[in-house]
């Protein structure tokens, strides 16, 4: 049997719900639109990841280094030895977005950043805002072409794709061969924001996978402290289980 990366944690069942973890060499998408929470997603399947001893790096369009540990201090994922040890490479991307000088070559940076794919995982998040200034069909072919061909060398990639942000061809080169596709949506229930996560695609999967897994983002204080006040992601069922092949 195939390798699988496991980001089981023991305060929810995510990693239960999705087949028990990635298979190795997968090419993972998380589409949603903005704010729906795909860097939150992201977050906690890193966290589960290094708690599993799988290797990550980890590119973010939206946060700085700090903002990043801030982040996951607040969701209690602290990272900060996996940081240091070299276990996770946090790369912000920030800078580069705010460059005058043209960024059309962002593609072909990223493909030439060896140490990036050193890890056994690489997340970005988010892909679109990453490449808005590249769309280029073919480029954008070559990097999910290249994304593939990592995969053969067992390298993991996760990506987290705002629907809104790229043409609807565009978008559609990273959904077509990806191993797992999972779309996360979002609706207003008597005044709450309820999000979901749909898996449209899991290939490779021997154990059951949630066709919907629901999840609520919501404050809650362990303590009576109101410093100590922290985000938490509860998860549920909304759908029944099925079985993925491919």
């Amino acid at each position: 049997m195939e390798s699988v990366h496991s980001f089981e944690i023991e305060r929810d069942a995510l990693n239960r719900k999705l087949g028990n973890g990635f298979p190795a060499g997968s090419l993972v998408l998380i589409e949603g639109g903005s704010g729906s929470g795909k860097s939150i997603t992201c977050q906690r399947i890193c966290f589960g990841l290094l708690a599993n001893n799988v290797s990550v790096s980890y590119i973010s369009t939206q946060l700085t280094t700090r903002g990043f540990i801030a982040q996951m201090q607040s969701l209690d994922y602290p990272v900060g030895h996996d940081l240091l040890n070299g276990k996770l490479l946090f790369l912000p991307v920030l800078p580069l977005l705010n460059e005058t000088k043209p960024k059309s070559d962002f593609i072909q940076r990223l493909m030439a950043a060896k140490m990036i794919f050193e890890k056994d995982v690489v997340i970005i998040d988010t892909i679109s805002l990453l490449i808005s200034q590249s769309t280029d069909d073919k480029k954008v072919l070559d990097l999910v072409n290249f994304f593939k061909k990592m995969g053969s060398l067992e390298k993991t990639i996760i990506l987290a794709l705002d629907s809104g942000m790229l043409d609807y061809e565009v978008a559609s080169i990273f959904g077509a061969p990806s191993d797992i596709y999972l779309m996360i949506k979002t609706k207003v229930e008597k005044g709450d924001i309820r999000r979901y996560i749909v898996v449209n695609k899991f290939a490779g999967s021997e154990a059951r996978v949630t066709q919907t897994i629901g999840f609520l983002i919501e404050y809650w204080c362990p303590t009576l402290q109101a410093d100590f006040q922290r985000l938490r992601i509860l998860y549920y069922d909304m759908k029944n289980e099925a079985y993925y092949k491919g």
